[in-house]
């Protein structure tokens, strides 16, 4: 029976999922573990590193029952049945691969963690076999590097091994991660040793449904699962972009045509078929790129290719939003205040991570505009980072407009729909010009108002029809 479970990785996906673990899972002792000791004593504040709706009411309740956060990585992991690895593995910026392949160095570390602190404690006397599950979001075959680094340590095989390695990919997204994690579409597990899989099955089981525990012998395909729901979802959000374009040009709305197709029972659903000035965050971008590295390792360019072409298409989303606002505005913006509402790189998120925003004030910065930025939850010390210090930061979306040229809505936050746009407009300079990258604003209420909007797909504005669309 699983008395203890550890974590080593405080971020992102450690946290909120050893949380509700933690929660659902009382008579479980749950330790997450980071050798970064701000980090954790952020974890034990009232401010968390984590900004997650539901997050912090659900660590206050476990914290100090059966949840701890702590620096002290070798006796929690030595004392663990079951060590989850939830560590960073950021994308390579330099030598074999960089851009494309994942740095492993973070993980490799915590694998001969695990394995130094289990010989210490067989050393003691205190040996038990431990079930290793790979968290983090990796390249396939991952967990088979691990098995061998575990297996040099001493880690023994077969059924005496004393590691068993299994599988167990995330699959939450960031906004929404306690919804997901409490009541996910699937579980995931993919792990050879099948009582270590029916070990986590049964941890998993306290609040998930058996029928959403998906297992699978092959820890390849559980690894692969995560790269490819990836991959097709970035697809999804791609192929509503490069219509959007098409949308533009006859005069369709790009609305109209994405609710038509996700009512065909065949594309699943509407998910994911907005189209908007791009995708971001830290998933998408990675693993799809992750998953053309895998195809051209493996002799596969034409598929590499394809999904390479993915990215691609969303970085042209990206430059087109601006090149559509510097032409709009006579074909310069130079010396021009352009207000942007939303630097995150999605609503409910204080993650920057690959954000459209980023890259699009890159580019009217580019064309040496004034920027002035605001965003509900992103912070000062975070946008001047992302902008090397070339924007304003404005308090509030007012603020940020006041004297601007044109306004650029980058992420999709619940308040940007309810602004006082005829206040807006009366601090604007003319004319006014809207461009909405996220198809947020009633396009036309602003038009009655009296600005020139611009809106990601949408028929275009009279005012720009006889423009170019490339400044």
């Amino acid at each position: 029976m699983v008395k203890k479970i550890c974590c080593i990785g405080a971020g992102y996906v450690g946290g909120p999922a050893m949380a509700v673990m933690a929660q659902k899972c009382p008579s479980i002792e749950v330790a997450v573990v980071d050798v970064s000791r701000p980090r954790i004593d952020a974890w034990n504040s009232d401010r968390l590193p984590v900004h997650e709706p539901g997050l912090y009411a659900v660590v206050r309740a476990c914290r100090g029952r059966n949840l701890s956060f702590s620096s002290d990585v070798d006796r929690h992991v030595a004392d663990a049945d079951i060590v989850f690895v939830s560590v960073n593995t950021p994308t390579k910026s330099r030598g074999l691969g960089a851009g494309l392949a994942a740095d492993l160095a973070y993980w490799e570390s915590a694998a001969r963690m695990v394995a130094s602190a289990a010989s210490r404690s067989a050393t003691n006397g205190e040996s038990k076999s431990k079930i290793v599950v790979e968290k983090s979001s990796v390249p396939v075959r991952t967990a088979e590097a691990m098995e061998r680094i575990l297996l040099a340590h001493g880690g023994g095989e077969g059924d005496d091994a004393a590691f068993h390695v299994v599988s167990n990919p995330e699959f939450f997204s960031e906004g929404t991660a306690m919804r997901d994690l409490l009541c996910p579409d699937r579980v995931l597990i993919g792990g050879r040793d099948r009582d270590a899989v029916r070990a986590l099955v049964d941890v998993y089981a306290h609040w998930v449904p058996e029928d959403r525990i998906v297992t699978t012998t092959s820890l390849c395909s559980a690894e692969l699962s995560k790269l490819a729901a990836n991959a097709f979802l970035a697809q999804r959000v791609t192929s509503a972009n490069a219509i959007s374009a098409l949308c533009e040009a006859v005069g369709a709305d790009v609305s109209d045509v994405s609710r038509a197709v996700a009512m065909d029972r065949r594309v699943g659903g509407g998910a994911f078929l907005n189209a908007g000035v791009g995708f971001g965050g830290p998933g998408f971008h990675r693993d799809v790129l992750r998953l053309a590295y895998a195809c051209d390792c493996n002799g596969l360019p034409e598929a590499a290719e394809y999904w390479r072409q993915v990215v691609a298409v969303n970085e042209y989303q990206k430059s087109r939003f601006v090149r559509r606002v510097v032409s709009s505005m006579f074909g310069t913006v130079a010396g021009k205040k352009v207000a942007v509402l939303g630097f995150a790189f999605k609503k409910g998120v204080a993650d920057t991570r690959e954000s459209p925003a980023v890259d699009v004030c890159r580019g009217l910065l580019g064309d040496r505009a004034h920027v002035s930025m605001y965003d509900p939850a992103v912070s000062e010390k975070q946008i001047l980072r992302d902008t090397a210090g070339k924007v304003r930061v404005a308090r509030d979306a007012y603020e940020a407009a006041e004297g601007a040229h044109g306004l650029c809505v980058l992420t999709e936050w619940e308040e940007f729909r309810t602004l006082d746009y005829r206040r807006i407009f009366d601090g604007m300079q003319r004319p006014a010009f809207v461009f909405d990258g996220r198809n947020v604003v009633d396009v036309g209420k602003l038009r009655e108002i009296g600005f020139v909007v611009y809106s990601v797909g949408k028929p275009l504005d009279p005012w720009l029809k006889g423009l170019p669309a490339v400044a």
